[in-house]
């Protein structure tokens, strides 16, 4: 605490450009893998965390096998491009290609799209052809063997991963996709060189694209979105070969049978259409929903179509007899189907996917126990027999099986200590999250939020050191420079052993620490470069460059440990978003870092606080106030206009200082209280936790307690000033403190 003139600051200075933000993303899921048989069928999911889940099952039970984590908002879809390539297409406007059989490689990452990429296609039968389309109207028809570039390291996706997406518009549910792939087949890395390639380009289209389809030759692709119509192109050149009218609302999604003669179309006017291609019309429209169409799955013969949407109802309608029947009825919308052998997987708006029984090879067994109606071509017909309550009961009551999903966050509240974080999910389980562990620190179970929210509410104020948010379905912390370093509390507060009380622990930087404390462990201990080969000359402005920077990183990890309040899980670890300097942003989990990420990878802000211990200029580090003697009292302190001290200082700091400042002409027992006679000795108002220099008089050894207080309330001495002026100050002036002598009690 010193003194500081009357007069303001200067000023602050201003950035010249904005920094990069380092993201980490709290995952509370049990995310363990097994191990699976050689010979093993798996299913792939993708949801709004931005992650795709590999599936594998064993009799009746269902288990993760591998989690492919590289994109940064929400997958929108995902295909299977030949035997073991996953494509995968998200809101962060990327489409990225993997290898399925991986524990989560991420081969290629494109980037061509404007703007969220919503839909794919995929050519059975010429795994090379892959079409993608996104809100921003453009198709993009890409040759994966042509583009797709051999991986160099083991998860060389650093400068490949995805963009931060944006907020806004664009699909507000999350999406799961379903796909099927046989693991016996072998894994075959791509190697054609990818530079320079260009994907054809399907342009036509003047708004949103949300659905597309190709026939197994990868030679007809068909699209349609937001126009209310369907567009026809050859993949091959880009081409438009024909544009169909009907629906009278989004189309939604697209199927297409495997010659590409007819195609599919679900709308959200509610209707099913059937063209015929060739002849270029529609030949039967169905009105099975009564609400908007958004999956469809149909039998390898293209006789019969299974059908879900806003409506909540899965359907199976025969597209000649146009018979349909009712298969099950879910809780929330569906959105994506895929069929597998005698099953379907029906995933929803919500979590979990399930699978319910099918007949995917005789369907007409389905209709042979009854129970079917007549889809006819008015949609306002189907509507009034589902309002009259004339549906049929559905086919099946019980899935086969659930694979159950994490609920997403949908409320939170930062406490004021700024460490924690109070969330309720889509299950209205309240849960207690420490941001600095990334861990839950107490699962609540189904609580009023609100009346726990006021029960963990603090007398204390920190400054605000992150922005959170919860798009992902999860924890998001954004840590962005300088703000992120203005917070900070005393060791003895962390409960941190081996430093003094008072030493300040700065919660961003040590937060820093604790997310990069795997990648500076795998960086201390990567071997050092080894001797020049022949004829390399090493400059002695290098050697000098390298001796310093070795110095620099050598103190930083080796003397400056993790402290354990900054300590984050190996199990379920969390993830971080950024982007460095050269390439794209990128997502990795914090236990995947191999020592070789540098200044190209990281922001040099987290670099510089982690590895030098130098942290940006800061301001509003201290705060200054006023301290006077309360109004009747004869304790006086000798003090100097405005003093200014740290923020996090502790009333009992200044009680110390009053104390030590103050002027005791005469013995302390003749001293009065507010004016009353004190009563009693010395001894009942003295606290003894201090010293006056050697040679002082007797009494003057003996310290007064002494209180605090402002707008005439009596402040704890534990809280800080930056409580005070927060919670009981309330006034945009510089803070008035007054002292007493305390009343004995």
């Amino acid at each position: 605490m010193h003194r500081v003139a009357s007069s303001g600051s200067n000023g602050g200075s201003v950035r010249n450009r904005k920094e990069k933000k380092l993201t980490y993303v709290l995952n509370d899921a049990n995310d363990s893998k097994s191990s699976v048989s050689g010979d093993q069928s798996y299913l792939f999911t993708g949801s709004r965390d931005g992650t795709l889940k590999r599936w594998a099952f064993d009799e009746d039970a269902s288990f993760c096998s591998a989690t492919f984590e590289s994109h940064v908002d929400w997958v929108n879809d995902a295909a299977l491009a030949g035997e073991s390539t996953l494509v995968s297409c998200s809101s962060d406007t990327t489409v990225k290609t993997w290898d399925s059989l991986s524990d989560g490689v991420c081969t290629r990452t494109f980037r061509q799209h404007s703007d969220y990429v919503t839909c794919l296609a995929v050519a059975a039968k010429n795994s090379n052809v892959v079409a993608s389309g996104g809100l921003g109207g453009e198709v993009f028809i890409w040759d994966i063997e042509a583009a797709l570039s051999p991986v160099t390291k083991p998860n060389d996706t650093m400068e490949d991963s995805c963009s931060n997406g944006s907020n806004g518009v664009g699909n507000s549910q999350p999406v799961t996709s379903l796909r099927n792939v046989g693991s016996s087949n072998n894994i075959s890395v791509q190697s054609s060189p990818s530079h320079g390639y260009t994907p054809t380009i399907a342009k036509g289209h003047k708004e949103s694209v949300y659905a597309l389809a190709m026939n197994d030759a990868g030679t007809m692709l068909v699209s349609g979105g937001t126009e209310k119509v369907l567009r026809v192109w050859d993949p091959r050149t880009g081409s438009k070969t024909m544009k169909l009218r009907g629906h009278t609302d989004n189309v939604r999604v697209l199927l297409l049978d495997s010659t590409g003669r007819f195609c599919l179309s679900g709308s959200s006017d509610s209707m099913i259409r059937l063209w015929d291609l060739g002849q270029q019309r529609c030949l039967h429209t169905y009105a099975v929903h009564t609400d908007s169409v958004w999956a469809l799955a149909c039998t390898p013969s293209f006789t019969h179509v299974y059908s879900g949407g806003r409506d909540q109802s899965l359907y199976l309608t025969d597209l000649a007899t146009r018979e349909s029947v009712l298969m099950c009825t879910k809780e929330h919308p569906i959105q994506q189907l895929a069929l597998q052998e005698d099953s379907i997987w029906v995933a929803t708006i919500d979590s979990s996917v399930e699978r319910w029984p099918a007949e995917v090879q005789s369907p007409q067994k389905i209709f042979e126990r009854g129970g079917s109606f007549l889809a006819g071509n008015l949609s306002f017909n189907r509507a009034r027999v589902s309002l009259e309550g004339l549906n049929p009961p559905p086919a099946y009551k019980e899935p086969l099986m659930t694979i159950p999903g994490s609920h997403p966050i949908v409320q939170h509240e930062i406490l004021n200590n700024k460490r924690q974080i109070l969330t309720k999910d889509a299950g209205d389980s309240v849960k207690l999250w420490d941001i600095t562990k990334g861990v839950v620190v107490e699962d609540y179970g189904k609580i009023p939020f609100e009346e726990k929210k006021e029960e963990l509410f603090e007398m204390v104020s920190i400054p605000s050191w992150f922005t959170v948010d919860t798009r992902l379905g999860c924890l998001s912390l954004h840590l962005e420079t300088p703000q992120c370093f203005t917070a900070e509390m005393y060791s003895a507060d962390l409960k941190i052993s081996g430093r003094p009380e008072d030493d300040k622990i700065n919660l961003g930087r040590e937060t820093l620490k604790g997310l990069l404390g795997h990648w500076l462990a795998k960086k201390k201990h990567k071997p050092k470069p080894q001797v020049l080969a022949s004829g390399d000359i090493l400059s002695v402005k290098d050697t000098k460059k390298n001796l310093n920077a070795s110095k620099s990183e050598d103190s930083s990890t080796a003397n400056d440990p993790v402290y354990p309040p900054f300590e984050f899980p190996s199990v379920s670890p969390p993830s971080i978003i950024t982007e460095g300097s050269q390439g794209g942003p990128w997502r990795k989990k914090i236990t995947e870092f191999i020592g070789t990420e540098d200044e190209k990878d990281f922001p040099l802000w987290c670099l510089d606080a982690v590895l030098n211990n130098r942290l940006p200029p800061r301001e509003n580090t201290k705060l200054s106030f006023f301290l006077h003697p309360c109004e009747g009292s004869n304790v006086q302190v000798v003090t100097l206009g405005k003093l200014s001290a740290p923020r996090i200082l502790r009333v009992h700091k200044v009680t110390n200082y009053v104390v030590e400042k103050m002027v005791l002409d005469s013995p302390l027992d003749s001293l009065a209280i507010d004016g009353a006679s004190v009563s009693g000795g010395p001894q009942q108002l003295f606290a003894g936790n201090g010293l006056l220099p050697s040679g002082s008089k007797p009494w003057q050894k003996l310290r007064p307690s002494i209180e605090i207080l402002c707008n005439n309330q009596v402040l704890s001495p534990e809280w800080s000033l930056a409580t005070v002026r927060t919670f009981i100050w309330k006034k945009p002036e510089d803070l008035i403190l007054n002292y007493r002598v305390a009343i004995a009690r």
